[in-house]
């Protein structure tokens, strides 16, 4: 198979020496590389450029968004060799594992009616804080078809043209937003147990955790105002769950309060009860269980504080803001 039909789209911002690395991991496995650099001010653009990879500065007089600079990565790609029909996507944060682009290229060739493929993307230090972790057990993805993808993934090149792409307006959840059109007009999107890539989240404080949610409860708000429709119903139980979860024990708290007195602050039990839930539900070590159910149940509050700033923004008519947690 020509490497000269694989290109690379790679993203970033200040990203330094996660850049480097990046950009090494891609440039030794495909012959076309373009990086889209959103406004640095470290030499990440510079860095790509002696590097020899081809360049795309965004424009950021206009709103910035990751879906925009995606768009102008292939677009540029594609300007440059025609000839591509694969393309991989990857955050200037990552690394691309040796070996991914060579397996899911050959995976898109043998499955014609995946769009995409994906595979598993993991932290680089886990270990460093229980942020890192988070993240780290968040990225697994069952291998097999799958509803959506994330912002590493090898795409047909003909699938963006058809498509147009991702939604520049979109601040974040613009990759499960494409993959719902996709589904739409008949394809898949499948995922492969192997690694793909190393994310550096460097995440160490709550607030960075806490940010990263309420973007997460934003991509809700604007996933449902698009496709909340049937058949899809896109987002539409994560939103609900978000509400239920955050307002729901306050509401009943309140309503109960003039008869119960203080006794209603019981109510409030159904926190740690959900928390208990979940951690017998899950997976793998006690650490990781618990980790996971303390902040699942703890993340519908940033997630209620993303909905509600999305609903500002709408009857505002105000312009979205990107929601950033580094």
């Amino acid at each position: 198979m020509e490497r000269s039909q694989l290109g690379v789209v790679v993203i970033g911002r200040n990203e330094g020496e996660r850049l480097r690395r990046c950009l090494e991991s891609v440039c030794s496995q495909a012959d076309h590389v373009v990086y889209v650099d959103s406004g640095s001010t470290d030499g990440s653009l510079a860095l790509a450029q002696g590097m020899g990879v081809a360049c795309v500065e965004l424009d950021m007089t206009l709103p910035f968004t990751a879906a925009r600079a995606r768009n102008a990565g292939w677009r540029r790609l594609l300007q440059l060799a025609p000839e591509i029909r694969w393309i991989q996507f990857v955050d200037g944060d990552c690394e691309v594992v040796p070996g991914w682009l060579t397996l899911a290229r050959t995976y898109l060739v043998e499955h014609p009616r995946a769009a995409a493929v994906c595979g598993q993307r993991r932290e680089r230090h886990p270990e460093r804080s229980v942020y890192n972790r988070l993240c780290d057990l968040e990225w697994i993805k069952p291998p097999g078809k799958i509803p959506a993808f994330g912002g590493d993934v090898m795409l047909r090149a003909e699938v963006l043209r058809a498509s147009g792409g991702y939604r520049d307006d979109l601040i974040a959840g613009e990759e499960p937003e494409l993959c719902v059109r996709l589904r739409r007009a008949g394809w898949e999107i499948h995922a492969l147990p192997d690694d793909m890539t190393l994310h550096d989240a460097n995440m160490t404080r709550f607030w960075q955790w806490w940010r990263r949610v309420v973007r997460s409860g934003y991509a809700y708000a604007a996933g449902m105002a698009l496709h909340g429709g049937a058949p899809e119903r896109h987002w539409v139980r994560e939103s609900a769950r978000t509400w239920f979860w955050s307002l729901g024990p306050m509401a009943l708290v309140l309503v109960l309060l003039p008869a119960w007195g203080l006794g209603s602050l019981a109510i409030l039990g159904v926190y740690p009860l959900q928390v208990l839930r979940l951690f017998l539900k899950g997976e793998g070590s006690w650490r990781d269980r618990g980790l996971q159910s303390v902040f699942h149940t703890l993340s519908r509050f940033p997630e209620l504080v993303g909905q509600c700033r999305y609903l500002c923004d709408r009857w505002l008519r105000r312009p979205t803001q990107l929601i950033e947690y580094k």
